[in-house]
């Protein structure tokens, strides 16, 4: 009866042990800051880092630059790499609901980025980056381009518009739903806009020649 019980027992050891060493490991996360202004935080996959669920992270940050670092805080987690120092660290941390920030101390306000964790809801995306648009008016020509190609329509945001007036007699004139933006028709001149294009329709033309003068639509973002 001995030698049974004895028996059971390391059975039951021998099924308890490999339990216990399969436990899942932590999510592991990715840092980066420098060598130039960048700093980001990624998930596994290479995705950036907008909501976590509460747990125990392993976070390994790599500090690309003597002049920046990595620092990371929220409730119950603050940590951060030397600004005079470079190198990989891996920090095992516990997050739980709230808000976090990851900064280089040196630079705040240049190089920053956070997340949020548990019940507090992922801040909104960004607002999608401007976009590039060229203008140039000459004597005998006016055109608006897109990478090159003639705008004919376009999606409603932000644009950043560089304009060439190379015209002293000329001028570049666009308007539309609540633009109206010009160069001086005496004077040669460089120039950039940053404008919110509507939907709606647009024209860019010159002044002083009917000739000069193209239109194009804004279409309503999806």
């Amino acid at each position: 009866m001995f030698r049974t019980l004895l028996i059971s027992i390391l059975a039951v050891v021998a099924v308890s042990i490999p339990a216990a060493a399969t436990s899942a490991p932590n999510a592991t996360l990715t840092g980066v800051v420098g060598p130039g202004f960048n700093i980001s935080l990624k998930n596994a996959d290479g995705t950036g880092v907008n909501h976590l669920d509460p747990g125990t992270y392993d976070i390994t940050v790599t500090d690309n630059a003597i002049d920046h670092n990595f620092h990371l805080g929220g409730p119950g987690v603050d940590q951060a790499t030397a600004v005079e120092g470079m190198g990989t660290f891996t920090w095992t941390v516990t997050i739980t609901d709230g808000t976090y920030t990851f900064v280089c101390d040196a630079h705040p306000t240049q190089m920053k980025g956070s997340f949020t964790a548990g019940n507090v809801p992922p801040p909104p995306p960004p607002p999608p980056p401007a976009g590039k648009l060229s203008g140039k008016v000459t004597t005998k020509a006016i055109t608006l381009t897109n990478g090159g190609s003639k705008v004919r329509s376009l999606t409603a945001k932000k644009y950043k518009i560089t304009v060439a007036d190379t015209s002293k007699t000329q001028n570049f004139h666009l308007s539309g739903p609540g633009l109206n933006r010009k160069t001086s028709v005496a004077a040669k001149a460089k120039a950039t806009w940053t404008v919110t294009l509507k939907p709606g329709k647009y024209t860019y033309r010159s002044d002083k020649s009917r000739k000069l003068r193209g239109t194009f639509t804004v279409k309503a973002a999806a």
